[in-house]
């Protein structure tokens, strides 16, 4: 069981919580009067000048080396940010993964020319980036993906798909997971990582509507497209450890606990009233305030983690799958308490914010990885397979 025994509980750097003033200020003026159940979209909408506002500030790559116009702070510095920008349903889809995930892999595996052309332009929120993963029939078994990039004419050739690509249509560039040799029954093997220039000949990007009427998730086509040489990221043939070592960002961060966050701060907001205070709701309150708190300190262990150059896939994986339970748990629980009022006034804004979670809750446990492949993970992670 030793690959789950890494992480340690800490506490954030004091210089790091210094931050959260600054931001919750800044948020309060710019986004006070959003209504609930439009923030409750936070980082599926995308604001491209909401963040250049944050990279103004300098709140954007805040992890990423002073050289590249990053912060050089640790990444409780970005944790920080984070969990305030989720806390309040800040529309942060533009600029999302780029931080999150595509800049520290960079940073990790890029040549010193991809350092220096994009890492710059993703602080000052320049360049939005997406993810190139998922594809239709392979679903969270990245191992199977088809979309394939050949050498042709001193660079790639690039055809396939790819679906669920979130913001792809708002985005600059695209971090993809292709078949570089080989056939998808070799597996793990002859899959590489390339980055691709949206604006290319040769590319269709789909917007899909989901039940909520949002088309943040997107389905891309590549036919015939030409990259460069440099397109491609690391080394070849390494881009499974390169995407699990990517897939940590994505599955550590507080956006796998928060996404049912601002739901739950209305419905604590009318329970703290004499209207909506009963026995049941102050029982379920402290019931999942427990379940935030110890999830949030698995996060901040992973994030410690992660400042110290580790990648821990299994954990992250395990954070993932209990964050997105709890993201479920809490939509359903309200429901529940709130329909069970015999006749009582709810707030309509507290039932317009529950209605869209309810219907985008499903997909909390399938983006980022299906509970079922987490699971595989987590058992492997702890020898049972």
């Amino acid at each position: 069981m030793g690959a789950l025994t890494s992480l340690k509980l800490c506490a954030i750097p004091p210089e790091d919580e210094a931050l959260r003033d600054g931001v919750r200020t800044f948020l309060r003026e710019s986004i006070g009067g959003v209504a609930p159940h439009i923030r409750a979209r936070s980082w599926t909408s995308a604001d491209p000048g909401f963040s250049r506002e944050l990279a103004r500030r300098g709140w954007l790559g805040l992890a990423l080396p002073k050289e590249y116009g990053g912060g050089g702070r640790s990444a409780f510095a970005r944790h920080v940010v984070a969990e305030e920008l989720l806390n309040v349903g800040a529309p942060v889809g533009a600029h999302w993964i780029a931080d999150r995930q595509s800049a520290p892999l960079i940073l990790r595996y890029g040549s010193d020319a991809q350092k220096r052309f994009y890492l710059p332009k993703i602080c000052r929120a320049e360049a939005f980036f997406c993810i190139g993963m998922s594809e239709p029939g392979s679903g969270s078994d990245l191992a199977s993906v088809r979309t394939r990039a050949v050498r042709k004419d001193g660079g790639w050739l690039l055809n396939g798909q790819k679906i669920w690509t979130t913001n792809a249509q708002h985005c600059h560039y695209m971090i993809a997971l292709v078949r570089t040799s080989g056939a998808p029954e070799d597996r793990r093997q002859g899959m590489s990582q390339i980055l691709i220039d949206m604006r290319l000949p040769g590319i269709v990007v789909r917007p899909i509507t989901d039940l909520c009427g949002d088309a943040h998730f997107c389905e891309v086509f590549f036919d015939d497209v030409q990259l460069d040489a440099d397109a491609l990221i690391g080394e070849e043939g390494h881009g499974w450890q390169q995407v699990t070592s990517e897939l940590a960002f994505e599955r550590s961060g507080p956006e796998r606990i928060f996404s049912s966050i601002v739901l739950f701060d209305e419905w604590l907001a009318f329970v703290r009233t004499s209207d909506g205070r009963t026995p049941h709701a102050v029982r379920l309150a402290g019931r999942l305030l427990a379940h935030l708190a110890s999830l949030r300190a698995m996060s901040v262990a992973l994030t410690a983690s992660l400042a110290k150059g580790e990648s821990p896939a299994v954990e992250a994986a395990l954070v993932k799958d209990l964050g997105t339970a709890l993201e479920q748990l809490i939509p359903a629980a309200i429901a529940d308490d709130l329909y069970s009022r015999d006749g009582q006034h709810v707030p309509m804004e507290l039932l317009a914010t529950l209605t869209y979670l309810v219907q985008v809750a499903p997909s909390f446990s399938l983006r980022g990885g299906t509970r079922e492949i987490l699971r595989g993970m987590i058992a492997r992670g702890l020898g049972l397979r």
